[in-house]
């Protein structure tokens, strides 16, 4: 007969440790694929997102209905806004990422804009009413910050297949395509570097609320200033 007695409380550990770990692998591909959470670092979107907020973001929105001007988008900016090093040592890296994949810290390389030119567009500012034009035509923006002009630069670009063109809604204190015409790739992202779209605000609390998609025709040009 065995006498060995059995460790009490180590099986319910074992078991406390992979259910955790096969919750962690779970997180990790479900946020990978379909949803993730980003944390909003900057007053650049206001007012539709504020600094601190935390954000849900779909992996598979574009999937079936293609970007279109005036949609938000989470992207990565590597090789167009962000610096391709950022002088971080691998211990810094570490928790910059550990904080970003928490959705407590935002990303130096992950950023929130609002899409203005797709594939195509030639974008100007400004016209004689200081109203951005995309293809010669004004644009309807009513999700401006309130009292922001659509941009205090001028500026005329491109947009190259397969790239957009984006700006912040709170045009004043947002850096963004506008503020690299001048390095390599125009401050063009690529389309491929898409994440995804912010469809909920998960925290704070008092602020909780989905992240509707504009209409169709809510951003788009207007004919003959109408």
């Amino acid at each position: 007969m065995d006498n060995t007695k059995r460790q009490p409380g180590k099986p319910g550990w074992r078991f406390v440790f992979l259910a955790l770990a096969a919750a962690v692998i779970l997180s990790g591909l479900v946020r990978s694929l379909w949803l993730d959470v980003y944390y909003i670092p900057s007053a650049s979107m206001e007012p539709l997102f504020n600094t601190g907020d935390r954000i849900l973001v779909s992996r598979t929105d574009f999937q079936s209905d293609p970007i279109r001007r005036g949609d938000v988008v989470v992207f990565d900016g590597r090789g167009s806004f962000a610096p391709l090093n950022s002088g971080s040592g691998p211990l810094q890296e570490a928790l910059a990422s550990a904080g970003h994949w928490l959705g407590l810290t935002g990303s130096d390389t992950t950023y929130v804009k609002r899409v203005i030119g797709l594939p195509g567009d030639s974008v100007v500012c400004c016209d004689d009413q200081h109203r951005l034009t995309v293809n010669g035509q004004p644009l309807v923006e009513p999700y401006l910050y309130a009292g922001d002009e659509p941009s205090s630069q001028k500026f005329s670009a491109s947009v190259p297949a397969g790239r957009v063109w984006l700006l912040g809604d709170h045009r004043s204190v947002s850096a963004d395509s506008r503020s690299l015409l001048g390095a390599p790739g125009g401050g063009m992202v690529r389309m491929d570097r898409v994440i995804g779209r912010p469809v909920q605000i998960l925290w704070p609390l008092d602020r909780f609320a989905s992240v509707a998609r504009p209409p169709l025709a809510a951003i788009t040009t207007t004919k003959d200033g109408q």
